[in-house]
């Protein structure tokens, strides 16, 4: 896979600069900040918020972070039983992929793609007639089933059709029900801090995704489809619908990082640019 670089993108310089300084605000509804000098680490406030990554710290105009750094904050991750990662955005950041990887670990490399404030998206695709999409309501009989098909989708990546379909979705909700999953979600809705939109085939939520308001900027994030469901233009109508609900409350700038190139594809249709690259690097997957 090409990263793209800063080269590629040197006219972008005030777009990178607005979304590291979105990494650095979004955690905060739901974490405190850990200082590690060049680096910083979210760490979930309570029993009930959510485990963030560790990052460049905003605005550090010191030595840069090193793998004696890394190693800190590794240890107070596993300290506290958060996952051992790093994201940044390599355009901004470049210099910490060495400090990582001496640090012993791997490194992944993911498209982010934006629609900018000059960027227009594309127009939403049709459905069939059954097919509806829709922005959901905290207390919508339907959420649990929307927060759980990401996590069907993702346990089967790629694109292409799967055998995980109702039963597999059955067992997520129930997890994510009972442990607290699906009402952290609604929680976050309420609160202004998540907007989390469905496809749904009736009564079925088929394919669901977030975004994530900071002011004018959202993420897209967690955009999934059943894998029975996939290859019918679900996942972008989901963005489709997103990317209109973002603009139409404020947010000017919406970005999004995808697995791989052939999921890329699939937001370049709906309107979305390449125009840098995500970095997490975490420890290498054990050895079979």
């Amino acid at each position: 896979m090409h990263a793209v670089t800063s080269v590629d993108h040197a006219s972008d310089r005030p777009l990178l600069d607005e979304i590291e300084r979105y990494y650095d605000a979004a955690p905060r509804s739901a974490a405190h900040a850990e200082d590690f000098g060049p680096l910083t680490l979210f760490v979930r406030k309570g029993a009930t918020g959510w485990h963030y990554y560790a990052r460049p710290t905003l605005g550090h105009d010191g030595p840069a972070a090193t793998a004696e750094d890394v190693h800190r904050v590794l240890e107070r991750q596993r300290e506290l039983g958060a996952p051992e990662a790093f994201e940044w955005v390599a355009e901004q950041n470049p210099e910490l992929r060495a400090a990582v990887e001496a640090a012993g670990l791997t490194v992944h490399e993911h498209p982010l793609l934006v629609l900018g404030p000059q960027d227009e998206p594309a127009p939403a695709p049709t459905l069939p007639d059954r097919m509806a999409v829709r922005v959901l309501a905290p207390d919508a009989p339907e959420l649990a089933e929307a927060v759980a098909v990401p996590h069907v989708a993702f346990g089967a990546p790629g694109t292409a059709i799967g055998a995980a379909g109702a039963a597999e979705l059955a067992r997520s909700v129930a997890a994510l029900t009972a442990d607290g999953g699906v009402a952290r979600v609604a929680q976050r809705i309420v609160d202004g801090n998540s907007v989390l939109a469905a496809a749904l085939d009736g009564d079925a939520v088929q394919c669901a995704g977030q975004y994530i308001p900071v002011g004018p900027v959202g993420e897209v994030v967690g955009v999934g489809t059943l894998p029975t469901a996939r290859r019918r233009g679900l996942g972008l109508a989901v963005t489709a619908a997103l990317v209109e609900h973002a603009r139409a409350n404020g947010v000017r700038t919406v970005f999004l990082s995808a697995a791989d190139e052939a999921v890329a594809r699939i937001y370049r249709r709906a309107g979305f640019r390449p125009f840098a690259t995500a970095l997490i690097a975490e420890p290498a997957a054990p050895q079979p």
